[in-house]
């Protein structure tokens, strides 16, 4: 029986992660198609909740001070 190359193996593997990959945006198109579920595009940014869960704001400050 022939050994199998190393770059065949990774040939498969990048083809395989590549499928599942593919399966998952169906799965996605098809949660939302059916349930309207739409996943948030993340922009980067972090929100105030997100600044509070970390400790840089503390909780419950508003940004307009009078």
């Amino acid at each position: 029986m022939a050994r199998a190359s190393r770059m065949s193996v990774l040939k498969r593997k990048r083809e395989s992660e590549k499928a599942e990959k593919a399966a998952r945006k169906r799965e996605e198109k098809l949660m939302e198609k059916e349930f309207g579920v739409t996943k948030e595009k993340e922009t980067g940014e972090a929100s105030q909740e997100d600044l509070e869960a970390y400790g840089i704001l503390p909780a419950g400050e508003d940004d307009e001070e009078e």
